[in-house]
């Protein structure tokens, strides 16, 4: 099992835990079902600290690569998620059977038990789809991102707002806002929007972080290479320029917030790697005439976010 793990290359030690384990499972090192070292094993291993490791296998796990089951440890998932030993479908398979176990203690039947769950399930997807979430954030590329990918799995409807605009027009935004079941926000603007949706009685912060693989993608970009930043806002890149810094990146990256398509292709043809937004890689893509790697730079709320967020949402219902 070897782990390249090197202390002055600018990427966090947790990232390079992480790509490793992953190689190890592309290559078959560890196959679905395999039980990996625990985090006391690996850290020792590796001479890193436990949180390291705690905090790659977390990353994993938040993506379905791992899946820890409490008293037995941490398994590798089926990628293709068709067989998987300890997978979610399993573990809820598991949840089913002692539901439908106590069910039959008390004295339900099984056709009771079917009919209860079914109605359940109905009320469940009823409520979601009255729940009204507005999500507001500083630019727009994280605001429509965002919008489109918060929606929990089931159809709650969400209202993006940027932030410019709710503080030039707070009298056009206020109603939906004071009529929604929850604002959103990230940390870095909560006191600002808690104090513009004034007797709003929840508001939520949630952090977004730069997805690990695109850190990496960038990390290992040559040295040499010329490289540019397409998005739509000065903010976004301001955003994005600040993370690489805080990973360790020192690289020279040009920006362009154009929309003019002829001075776009300019910088495409100026550049030999281009890292994008995710509402213009499409547009990058096509005005690139030769082979170039593009690389999208995206956000995504963390795992801690993404619990405080699902139990907001069961204490709407229970209210």
């Amino acid at each position: 099992m070897p782990f390249p793990i090197v202390r002055k290359n600018g990427i966090p030690l947790y990232v390079q835990v992480k790509e490793s384990v992953l190689a190890e499972i592309k290559s078959g090192q560890w196959k679905a079902g395999d039980k990996l070292p625990t985090e006391r094993e690996l850290s020792e291993k590796l001479n890193v600290s436990r949180n390291t490791v705690s905090q790659a296998y977390q990353e994993l796990e938040a993506e379905g690569v791992l899946t820890s089951i409490q008293g037995r440890g941490t398994f590798v998932c089926d990628r293709d998620g068709a067989v998987l030993i300890e997978n979610r479908k399993e573990l809820l398979l598991k949840i089913i059977d002692v539901a439908l176990e106590e069910g039959l203690q008390l004295g339900f039947t099984i056709d009771e038990f079917v009919e209860m769950t079914e109605l359940r399930a109905e009320e469940k997807k009823e409520f979601l789809n009255k729940v009204q979430v507005v999500f507001i954030e500083c630019n727009r590329e994280q605001l429509d991102y965002f919008a489109k990918r918060l929606q929990f799995g089931s159809g709650v409807n969400i209202l993006p707002v940027l932030l410019d605009e709710f503080r030039n027009k707070q009298d056009e935004f206020l109603p939906a806002i004071d009529s929604a079941d929850l604002v959103i926000t990230t940390f870095f603007h909560y006191d600002e929007v808690k104090g513009l949706v004034q007797n709003h009685n929840q508001v939520l912060a949630i952090a977004l972080d730069p997805q690990l693989e695109t850190i990496v993608k960038i990390a290992r970009i040559p040295a040499g290479k010329r490289v540019g930043l397409v998005c739509r806002s000065d903010n976004f890149a301001s955003k994005v320029l600040l993370a690489l810094k805080n990973a360790g990146l020192d690289m020279q990256i040009d920006v362009s917030v154009v929309a003019d398509q002829d001075e776009l292709v300019q910088f495409v043809a100026d550049h030999d790697v281009l890292i994008v937004s995710p509402g213009r890689r499409r547009e990058v893509e096509t005005l690139s005439n030769r082979r170039r790697e593009i690389i999208e730079f995206i956000y995504k709320p963390d795992v801690a976010s993404i619990n405080l967020l699902r139990a907001a949402l069961i204490d709407i219902r229970r209210k």
